[in-house]
């Protein structure tokens, strides 16, 4: 679906985050059309969550095991929400995030969880969109903007993150609120670039976007920063650097 990747996704994504080539936690193109290499993050949620943990291991090698999974985890899912945060805030289009639909790797060397989405990755728009009329199977019209903020939460949300936040927490003893936490501060990092993008008040977006997740008391945010409420836990390890954003370390 070139018209929403090749586009106005892919290109406020790059704009986002200032780079001319692809940006580390992503699949170059956000599609992936060869599949070799990549794994089903519906995988995942059974027998392949020994992959995501394990990645975690060799990334973070002085960490304990609880620790090193929140730290994959929170590498996981801030790439996961960047194209739906992006995809909604500068154009008004979601694509459906589901585990079924989103490809990772873990063995690239810029980033500890590379994502991307197959090629045939639904996506849903509002009436005025001119992918409404297109004719495409795969875009679905919905009413209006509570309509697409409630897709978004539903793929993204119930259809992804919940089901593999509660298989890692069957694996390891970690509370949701950590894992929640991660997710939160990723989304609320998305949603003030994607704001700055798109000319929107990064604020008002970010706190719209939180609600509409129900992860808005898990950070602090205004027009200018994002402030944790939660630990990921990185400062549990020997000599490793503080996020901008923790809410251990007192600046």
């Amino acid at each position: 679906m070139g018209d929403l990747v090749d586009g106005p996704l892919l290109a406020a994504i790059v704009a986002g985050y200032g780079t001319s080539t692809r940006v580390p936690g992503l699949a170059a193109d956000l599609l992936v059309t060869d599949l070799d290499g990549w794994i089903s993050a519906e995988w995942l949620l059974g027998d392949g969550l020994d992959l995501l943990l394990a990645a975690g291991r060799q990334r973070w090698r002085a960490a304990q095991p609880h620790v090193s999974a929140a730290l994959i985890w929170k590498a996981y899912s801030f790439w996961l929400g960047v194209p739906a945060v992006f995809g909604w805030v500068a154009a008004r289009r979601v694509p459906h995030l589901t585990a079924a639909q989103v490809l990772v790797r873990f063995d690239d060397r810029y980033a500890p969880a590379r994502l991307g989405m197959r090629a045939g990755v639904p996506v849903s728009v509002l009436p005025g969109d001119p992918l409404a009329g297109a004719g495409e199977p795969r875009v679905s019209v919905v009413s209006d903007e509570g309509a697409l903020l409630a897709t978004l939460r539903r793929t993204l949300l119930d259809e992804h993150v919940t089901p593999l936040l509660d298989a890692v927490r069957g694996s390891e003893r970690i509370s949701r609120r950590l894992l929640l936490g991660s997710l939160s501060a990723g989304i609320a990092h998305a949603a003030q670039r994607a704001a700055l993008v798109a000319g929107a008040p990064p604020g008002e977006v970010t706190g719209q976007l939180l609600r509409t997740f129900g992860l808005a008391d898990l950070v602090e945010w205004n027009a200018e920063r994002v402030r944790r409420r939660t630990c990921c836990l990185a400062f549990t390890i020997p000599h490793q650097r503080f996020c901008a954003d923790c809410s251990y370390w007192k600046r």
